[in-house]
């Protein structure tokens, strides 16, 4: 186990991807107090300002200001929260369900063919296909796109969770407590969900960078979160008509998005490595 811990400590890549997650964490958390201005403070006279670097930018605005006057940089704060928290709330969401489908799946027999194939025909439609039929029909917003995208990403974990009560439930430790009379809520909760905390970590991680994409991407296409919540998507969104002449609009954000999800995907992989008991105290 120590071995394993110093590995993972050691993995300059690990700490890259902290660095990174650490930097935003802290940016989204700190926002009101970072930010100079309000987050949806309007400044016509201020507009299309250029980041502080360029001929006409200023040290007021450091990242320059967008087509309303409104400032770059606090957005980017403001819109890291909105962002951030959708990734992890959907991630939270779609692993409860995912989780609950795939120990029942996977340890009672007679309603695994039910729940794979509510699985399979979810896996016929394109994920993002089906997340834009939905909203569209409902209708944007936080807490809708949460859940449209939590409902949308649970067969991942369900069948991964499957996969894996299959081939627990049939250990001698399961069988023992079986034959001792141990119900099988108390099994499936004290046996064998401990076991698959590992897949569910890894795969939450591929979850929260993929709903984070989808935000902006739903945002981008004006059928995410409401312009008046910033996020990193919303700002793209509305910096496209002014990419010849106003280019940071769009860039700054386009560059978070890329860090963050990037950054989010290293560490899934480092824990993947790190989690699996066939590569771990090698």
């Amino acid at each position: 186990m120590i071995k394993s811990i110093r590995r993972f400590l050691g993995s300059w890549v690990a700490w890259v991807a902290i660095g990174i997650l650490l930097i935003f964490t802290l940016a989204a958390i700190f926002a009101p107090f970072l930010a100079s201005f309000g987050m949806n403070e309007i400044n016509l006279h201020n507009r299309l300002r250029p980041p502080a670097w360029m001929e006409g930018g200023s040290w007021d605005h450091p990242l320059g200001t967008d087509e309303l006057g409104r400032d770059m940089l606090t957005r980017l704060l403001f819109g890291s929260r909105s962002t951030i928290l959708v990734g992890i709330l959907t991630a939270l969401v779609s692993g409860s369900i995912g989780i609950t489908m795939g120990l029942l799946s996977g340890y009672f027999r007679k309603l695994d063919m039910v729940l794979m194939r509510i699985a399979d025909i979810q896996l016929a439609f394109p994920s993002m296909l089906l997340a834009l039929a939905i909203i569209a029909v409902l209708g944007g917003g936080f807490l809708r796109l949460v859940m449209v995208l939590g409902v949308t990403g649970w067969v991942g974990y369900a069948r991964v969770v499957r996969s894996e009560v299959l081939s627990i439930r049939t250990s001698e430790y399961i069988m023992a407590a079986q034959t001792v009379g141990v119900g099988s809520f108390r099994i499936l909760v004290k046996h064998i969900l401990p076991n698959i905390v590992a897949p569910a970590v890894t795969i939450s991680t591929a979850q929260v960078a993929g709903a984070i994409l989808a935000e902006s991407s739903l945002s981008f296409l004006g059928l995410g979160i409401p312009p008046t919540i910033p996020t990193w998507g919303n700002m793209l969104q509305s910096g496209q008509l002014f990419m010849g002449s106003a280019w940071w609009i769009s860039m700054f954000p386009g560059i978070c998005i890329t860090l963050i999800v990037l950054s989010i995907s290293l560490m899934g992989d480092v824990l993947r490595d790190y989690m699996d008991p066939k590569t771990r105290d090698s």
